[in-house]
């Protein structure tokens, strides 16, 4: 037995096993095989290269997709954990976002005009009642609201660089690509493309869940804005220990240096997000996908008075040269989607029913661990769950990369969509949404236990 005593797992039964899923994913999915084959239009063969990191060896096709089902071109129906890895948490095309948008595009027009419209400011106020900031601004993706927030922060400060965790994710922000080295210094993350110049000299980072190590770098005195995720997610779910978070607005403030939550994916936490489930009080909050409902949208919003300190300044072109996100952000279909999407759909009652089935998950997926007596975990952040080959769960973000097992990824990945089941390509993440089921729950917990059941 070729045993694993990280994973308590054969290598080569896994190796066998996976080789096994492969060919019946082939099988099972011969028309996206062969759209995949003719997509040579395409760089790397799909829309976003991102879309090539698929178990089965290629991706699978949209036929259509409704609540928390998605449909392939070979005609399988699958119950969807990944949910547009966030970008449809509010499940697909719900129905008071479609017919707002039908609203907005059949019987208003104007999808696209150089004008405000009142919807905006209804979703301000409805971020504001969520998050606390009290006053919003609107982009297309939360990549754009964290760069336009990291600009603000350099425009208040005077100070250049930004403070990030260790295999953070904040987008495509290229100062956030940034990680530890195991000598205390810190490295561009491997594989970034095209960086336009040493990471190190625009940003500076610190493991999550090490306050010592946050204050020996905001000592330097030159970090305009620590940027993070209130819990760590894309990385795998790496959760605040007791007082991490309170320990961080504590030195911020001390080293006068401002807090940027990124509540992207951490959104899940609440409606909103972790900001309010945990109290936290940062001085800006970005957020981006879900509250578009699935059209492309985001947000950054601060307090009245850094607001009106920046509005006050003379020196800044907030107009001409402050528009970062383009002329599509802000635009009318985006309001009229994340309007609908936050009064509508995700409401509060909607994620105490998400938040309560993630329960469901979890439970089901530490039950299956603890029967087979495996060194894994289970992590859950509200409404998302994820296991992890790792027992206890890794603390920062440094040892959640370490956890990773691409190997055992793709056997769980491929077993799962061969059945039914789709998780988050990128890791064993699962979202609930308005529409998931406890059915579709349990049904996962049911293949998670069979998957497991043959590699032991």
């Amino acid at each position: 037995m070729d045993a694993d005593a990280a994973t308590g797992l054969d290598r080569t039964r896994l190796a066998e096993l996976l080789r096994r899923e492969r060919a019946a994913f082939a099988v099972r999915h011969a028309r996206s095989a062969r759209a995949y084959e003719r997509a040579a239009s395409l760089f790397g063969r799909v829309p976003m290269t991102w879309m090539n990191k698929a178990a089965g060896g290629f991706p699978l096709y949209l036929a259509s997709a409704r609540g928390a089902r998605v449909t392939d071109i070979d005609g399988h129906s699958f119950a969807d954990f990944s949910l547009g890895d966030t970008a449809a948490m509010a499940g697909h095309s719900p129905q008071p976002v479609v017919r707002a948008i039908q609203r907005r595009s059949a019987d208003l027009g104007g999808l696209a005009v150089m004008l405000p419209t009142e919807e905006a400011a209804e979703a301000g106020r409805e971020l504001t009642r969520r998050f606390g900031a009290a006053r919003w601004s609107f982009a297309l993706t939360a990549t754009d609201a964290n760069r336009w927030a990291i600009r603000l922060a350099r425009a208040m400060s005077g100070r250049r660089k930004i403070l990030f965790h260790s295999y953070c994710y904040h987008g495509s922000v290229d100062e956030s690509l940034i990680v530890t080295t195991p000598d205390g210094g810190a490295a561009a993350r491997a594989g970034n493309v095209g960086a336009p110049c040493d990471v190190t000299l625009t940003s500076r980072v610190a493991e999550f869940n090490d306050l010592e190590g946050l204050e020996r770098e905001l000592a330097h005195g030159d970090v305009a804005a620590v940027l993070m995720e209130p819990a760590l997610t894309n990385i795998g779910i790496v959760l605040p220990e007791p007082g991490y978070l309170a320990g961080v607005r504590d030195l911020t403030r001390q080293y006068g240096t401002l807090l940027i939550n990124d509540e992207t994916h951490t959104f899940c936490a609440g409606p909103g997000g972790a900001t309010a489930a945990w109290g936290l009080s940062p001085d800006l909050v970005t957020v981006g996908k879900a509250i578009g409902g699935g059209i492309p949208a985001a947000a950054f919003g601060m307090s009245a008075e850094l607001a009106d300190r920046l509005l006050g300044r003379a020196d800044l072109d907030l107009i001409d040269m402050g528009g970062v996100g383009g002329t599509l952000a802000g635009s009318a279909l985006s309001v009229t989607a994340v309007c609908a999407t936050l009064t509508r759909v995700l409401t509060d009652e909607a994620f105490g029913e998400m938040i309560t089935l993630a329960e469901r998950f979890e439970d089901g997926v530490a039950g299956v661990i603890s029967r087979y007596g495996l060194p894994w975990s289970v992590t859950r952040l509200g409404a998302r769950a994820e296991y992890r080959f790792a027992s206890p769960a890794p603390r920062t973000g440094t040892e959640a990369a370490a956890a990773g097992d691409p190997q055992l990824d793709d056997y769980l990945h491929t077993f799962m969509a061969n059945r039914g089941v789709l998780l988050t390509p990128f890791h064993n993440m699962a979202l609930m949404c308005p529409a998931t089921t406890e059915a579709a729950v349990d049904l996962h917990t049911e293949l998670f236990g069979a998957a497991v059941r043959e590699l032991s």
